[in-house]
Formats: C-alpha cells, structure tokens, sequence
C-alpha cells in the first residue's frame, strides 16, 4: 500500500481560485522527485494582503511576493514540514509578463515554494537558476 505525503491545500482567497487536485499532485509529485520525506506541507492560496503581512511579520521585508516559505525544521532530513503561502494576485497580474497561464504560474509559486522547504535557495544567480531548472522540470511533468 502506497502512502501519500501529507499536503493540505487551502484556498484562501474571496474571488480567485485554483486546481486545488492538481496541485496536490504536483506537491506529491516533487517531494517524490525528491527523495523527501513528508511530515506534512501546507499550501495556502492566498491574497496579496495575507502574503504581505505574513512577509513583513515574519521576514520584516515591507513588500508583496509571489511566494512565502516557512519550514518547521532546519534539517529536511528530518522529515519536511512546513507551511507555502502563495500569492494568487500576483500570479494573476503577471503570469502574461512570463508568457505563461495563470494556471501555470500558481504551479510555479506552488513549486516554487516547496523547494525552499526541501532546502533550495535563490540567494544567488546560480541557486536561482538552479531553483528555475527544477521549477520547469516539474512543470513540464504536470503538462504531459
């Protein structure tokens, strides 16, 4: 029997929505890329106001972001668990920028944010870039 990692999806938005299923399976789908083993995560799909405070209560950074994470453990080796808060506002104002969907840049945020809590960071160029391949591998797998 097969035990799926536990990932809670919440839609947290008064008017815009999300693939709630897909994204499931998307989270399940990179933590098994991974290699990683799942406590639990959490994805809220949230607004720019939610996404804003969080980032400056918690991060003391005074701006909007596309994608907040916040693992419960410094070490994922003990098991990921954490909490992505996703910004759906900024993915339905900027997805066109990308040449992408709105559909396709929540994925992005979505995976986005699970990766810093398997570790990745995006400090620098090359992690940025880094953080960008495994995003568009990911995503490529939920298209086919």
């Amino acid at each position: 029997m097969s035990h799926e990692p536990p990932v809670t999806l919440t839609l947290a938005h008064d008017e815009r929505t999300a693939a709630i299923d897909a994204l499931r399976a998307l989270v399940r789908h990179v933590l098994a890329e991974e290699g990683a083993t799942a406590q639990h995560v959490s994805i809220v799909l949230a607004d720019h106001a939610t996404v804003h405070e969080l980032n400056v209560a918690y991060l003391d950074h005074d701006y909007t972001t596309d994608v907040l994470s916040f693992a419960l453990h410094d070490d994922p080796a003990q098991g990921v668990e954490g909490e992505v808060y996703v910004d759906l506002d900024t993915a339905a104002e900027r997805y066109a920028e990308f040449g992408t969907t709105y559909a396709e840049e929540v994925a992005r945020y979505v995976v986005h944010g699970v990766l810093h809590l398997l570790g990745y960071d995006d400090a620098s160029d090359d992690e940025r870039a880094a953080m960008r391949a495994l995003e568009d591998r990911y995503l490529q797998a939920l298209a086919t």
